[in-house]
Order: structure tokens, then sequence, then C-alpha cells
């Protein structure tokens, strides 16, 4: 095998924020379950459970013949590159899901804005904020309101 195949197979992220945020979306998850999400060993996912308690970041709380996981917010990130980053805006990523409504869901780079709308070229005329001839210009209900006023003013009740 050449260094350029054993350099191109690298992740975004370490085997311990991926488990960290795996068990943050699912407290009970069985560590063979994680070790298998983790695509890794069920000992690997073993000892870094192990690291994330000794260092603070997890409790491991037994219910029954279980065990749970909490996940404690607000440690640091330990790399000094990492300094005045915790692991609150790195799990965030992870268990954040937009909402149906929230532009740009789509898969990036396919023109999918998130909606089952088709995507056309062609100006919307069923916008009602469009004019009649689907040029895009924004009409307001008050005269005088150009474009950049209308996009702040607040929503009537």
């Amino acid at each position: 095998m050449s260094t350029a195949e054993t350099r191109s197979v690298w992740t975004f992220l370490t085997n311990h924020a991926r488990v960290l945020a795996f068990i943050a979306k699912e407290p009970g998850i069985r560590l063979r379950d994680l070790a298998v999400a983790c695509q890794v060993t069920e000992r690997t996912v073993q000892g870094i459970v192990a690291d994330l308690e000794a260092e603070g970041y997890l409790v491991r709380i037994r219910e029954g013949r279980r065990n749970r996981y909490e996940v404690i917010y607000g440690r640091p990130l330990r790399h000094p590159a990492d300094a005045g980053h915790d692991v609150d805006g790195l799990l965030a990523l992870f268990l954040a899901r937009p909402s149906s409504d929230e532009p740009g869901t789509g898969e990036p780079g396919t023109g999918d804005r998130g909606t089952d709308e088709p995507r056309t070229d062609e100006p919307r005329t069923d916008d009602p904020g469009t004019d009649e001839a689907g040029t895009g210009d924004r009409r307001t209900d008050e005269p005088g309101t150009d474009e950049r006023e209308a996009a702040v003013l607040p929503e009537p009740v």
C-alpha cells in the first residue's frame, strides 16, 4: 500500500468525539451498539468511555443491569489549539436538527432547498411578495417602504 493510499483515509472527528456525540444523542445506548455505530471494536469503546469518565466528560449511572451515561456539558476541549471552546459547541453540531421549514436543509450542491417544491429558474408568480409580472419586486403594504426596510419590520400580530 502506498503512502498516498494510507493518507487518504481520515475523518474530521476522533473516536472519542464520535463516542461522546452518540452518547449525547442516546444516553442509554449499549456499548456493543455504540461500537457498531462508530465502526470500532467494543473493547475500543470501553476504553474510550473509561477515558471520558476519568476526565469528567461522562458519568455512568447504573440502571438495573444496564448503564446509562450522562454527558457533563461545559467541559473544555482538551487540545491547546481549542482553548476557549467546550464540548457544548461540538455536541451542538451533532444534536441540532434543522426544522423542516428552515431553508437550506437539503443536500449541498444539488439545488435542493429542503422543500418539496421542484427546482425552477422561472420566477414564481404565486408568491404574495412578488409583483404580477413575477419580477421579484417585493411589495409592501405601506407606501414608501423599500425592500430593505420591509425585511426588518416585525410581523403584525
